[in-house]
């Protein structure tokens, strides 16, 4: 592409970053640099994608694609030549990553410390991997040797070395910044011990990212000068959220009132760090540099955490993905880039595309997400190549030789030992590789359900289930899997089956409620929900579907009352904002309406159901021409919705567009059709619902645009 918007980029990676704490600490003052850079740009949330695993997500936005097309779905692998586990690997990758095609392309790179990028790719440019930090000694001053292929290009290893910090060089003051209230006899407490060595990961990989980005300096490093493109990565957010969050007010059930005060202000402070490291940052690449930030998800921080049990041994333990908040943070600035707007619908497949874009470089058709053109402050023509793989010329990716499938890594492995080539592996050693293979297997299902595969989901989740009956994730997925492909029937008997065991659990309920709803069994769904609630009175999940039902019960004010709640304990769960707006519509409340999708769809921007609601409530109020795009955006992201035609052709009439209205009708009348032949997926079928296309053309005086079919 000729057009290119900035000369640099720096892609900055905050994992876990939130904007429910960083907002706050804003307003406080607390993180001022941050506040300025977001004043000369755009912000927005950033939708996650499932599972919320860092290896899977880091690697997405690294790549623009989904995790069983980049091919890392675990933290860790089966390493084919030692017949044990080894962290996931850069070798595991099965397509180019950002730094790949950017060094195809010519120009230089600079990455640091990007999750599963060990070991280091020989791109144009400087590579340091996650494992850089690896094998640290005892104590400061003992020998560290640099991890092998942890560095490239190999004349840089020595040097980037001498960046690392080893906790024990970490000050009092340093220490102090974190925990204020710390105490002499105190500083042995393993929780203060992990803090240093967490601030000493961070502090090493932000020396690394200052003398490769530094110009001129005496710090810089030969190699890293004259970038194109920097990302780098920093996971201590993440890290010390699964440690420290717990300690955060408001203080938890489990937690000591000397701890809340001895911890209580860590993960605040934290981010604070992380503003002055982007300070520093900002000041050396300068503003004509264009920086993307952002998290691959947020982190629960408030009343939302989930409740640890009290007899844990190791408490942190229970702080799992389960505290993973699916919205997480998205901030860009520089050249190229508007000032001061917000941004709605990024998710994190976006930004491999958007940064192509910014560089003036072709995106990859295959490529799962989208250029976020709405944040450049010119038009620009998106150049597309069918794909980055299959072009010639040096990546810098490893020899296809190397690179291996993790799944068919382990069936090599236990082929040679078959063969008698390498000895068995021992029970234990056995038994991680059976528990690896399991975990991958239901990652990879998640993946496809997640994005809509139920096929391809489908067999995994009912060979993971029939295994481990007990297990949770896999009866609610299958569960899930089912009511997905419209086998209302066969979710209720795996839901009722794992209720009969786990009574108090509300996912089960939950989703036993969904299944008995779609079967018109809305007093039994009730009952299963009134049940849930008396474990769980304040789970907005369980609130939000009690409210579902009410409403259609069609008891609307208990529906408000009820969902009001959930959005009381949970303002941002956008489903329970898009069932508000279909009670408000039902209630002919359409402004009321209209807000509540709207915020529904700011939130969870693939939400084609709310746009659709967002749509009827436009369409009341007169609002066409932006009806029509809700509408337009709805089937965009969901063709088979019915009712969106039926309303598009009625407006379309009611205008004079005899063009349009003829096209809608059609579409409706073969998607009717092809229910009735059993072709389509059940949810794309809408019961005629109050306020809908029928009585708003009756109330307009337009004859009835009802699909014949019908």
């Amino acid at each position: 592409m000729s057009q290119r918007l900035t000369q640099r980029l720096l892609i900055l990676g905050w994992d876990a970053a939130d904007w429910k704490i960083i907002d706050p600490l804003i307003e406080q003052g607390r993180m001022p640099n941050l506040q300025a850079f977001l004043k000369r740009g755009v912000r927005g949330e950033m939708t996650s994608l499932d599972p919320k695993l860092s290896p899977l997500l880091w690697t997405s936005v690294a790549t623009g694609k989904t995790a069983d097309r980049h091919g890392i779905l675990h933290f860790i692998e089966p390493d084919p030549a030692t017949g044990l586990l080894r962290v996931s690997s850069s070798t595991s990758r099965k397509t180019k990553a950002l730094w790949n095609i950017l060094t195809q392309a010519g120009l230089k790179m600079n990455v640091i410390s990007w999750y599963a990028s060990h070991p280091a790719e020989p791109i144009r440019g400087c590579c340091v991997s996650n494992l850089v930090q690896e094998g640290m000694p005892r104590n400061a001053g003992d020998a560290w040797p640099v991890p092998a292929g942890a560095v490239h290009p190999e004349a840089i290893r020595d040097r980037v070395g001498e960046l690392r910090l080893h906790p024990g060089e970490i000050t009092g003051a340093e220490l102090a910044g974190l925990l204020p209230r710390l105490t002499e006899a105190e500083l042995a407490d393993p929780r203060v011990e992990l803090l240093r060595k967490l601030l000493a990961q961070c502090s090493s990989i932000h020396n690394m990212a200052t003398a490769l980005l530094s110009e001129g300096a005496e710090v810089s490093i030969e190699e890293g000068k004259g970038w194109d493109c920097a990302m780098v990565f920093y996971d201590t957010i993440d890290v010390v959220g699964h440690h420290f969050m717990q300690y955060r007010q408001p203080r938890m059930q489990h937690v000591s009132q000397r701890d809340q005060e001895l911890f209580g202000g860590v993960m605040d402070a934290v981010y604070e760090v992380h503003d002055a490291m982007l300070g520093v940052l900002l000041h050396l690449v300068g503003p004509q540099t264009t920086v993307i930030l952002l998290s691959d998800h947020g982190f629960h921080s408030d009343h939302l955490r989930p409740a640890v049990p009290p007899a844990l041994d190791d408490q942190h333990a229970a702080m799992d993905a389960s505290w993973h908040r699916p919205l997480g943070m998205l901030a860009i600035a520089g050249p190229g880039i508007k000032q001061g707007e917000e941004v709605y619908g990024a998710n994190l497949l976006d930004i491999a595309p958007t940064g192509l874009a910014l560089l003036g470089q072709p995106v990859g058709a295959d490529m799962n997400g989208r250029v976020l053109i709405e944040t450049f402050a010119l038009p620009v023509e998106i150049e597309r190549v069918f794909t980055w793989d299959a072009l010639e010329g040096e990546s810098g990716m490893h020899p296809a030789d190397l690179r291996t499938d993790p799944i068919e890594a382990q069936a090599a492995m236990k082929q040679l030992a078959d063969l008698g080539y390498i000895a068995p592996l021992s029970g234990d050693a056995q038994s991680q590789l059976d528990l690896l293979r399991r975990e991958t297997t239901f990652n990879l299902a998640v993946v496809y359900m997640t994005t809509r595969r139920t096929p391809e989901a489908l067999p995994l989740f009912e060979q993971l289930h029939a295994g481990f009956p007990a297990d949770e994730r896999f009866a609610l997925n299958l569960a899930q899997c089912y009511h997905e492909r419209g086998r209302y029937a066969d979710a209720s008997t795996v839901l009722q089956a794992f209720s009969a065991t786990n009574p108090s659990h509300p996912g089960a309920r939950m989703h036993l409620a969904v299944a008995l709803l779609q079967q018109n069994r809305l007093v039994e769904a009730a009952a299963v929900l009134t049940e849930a609630q008396k474990h769980t009175p304040d789970n907005p999940d369980l609130l939000y579907m009690m409210g579902w039902i009410q409403l259609n019960l069609r008891k609307l004010a208990e529906a408000r009352q009820t969902v009001q709640r959930a959005l009381t304990i949970d303002p941002h769960h956008a489903k329970a904002h898009h069932a508000m707006a279909m009670i408000a519509i039902q209630q002919e409340q359409f402004d009321e309406a209209a807000d509540h999708a709207l915020r529904a769809v700011e939130i969870q921007h693939l939400f084609p159901d709310a746009h659709y609601t967002l749509g009827v409530a436009l369409t009341w109020l007169k609002d066409y021409d932006s009806a029509i795009k809700c509408f337009q955006i709805a089937l965009s992201m969901q063709p088979g919705l019915i009712d969106a035609h039926r309303y598009l052709a009625s407006i379309y009439r009611m205008r004079g567009d005899f063009q349009n209205a003829p096209v809608h009708r059609k579409a409706a009348e073969q998607l009717i059709e092809k229910r009735s032949a059993g072709g389509s997926h059940l949810a794309d079928f809408l019961v005629e619902p109050p306020m809908g296309p029928e009585v708003w053309t009756r109330r307009q005086g337009i004859a009835d645009q009802r699909p014949s079919a019908e």
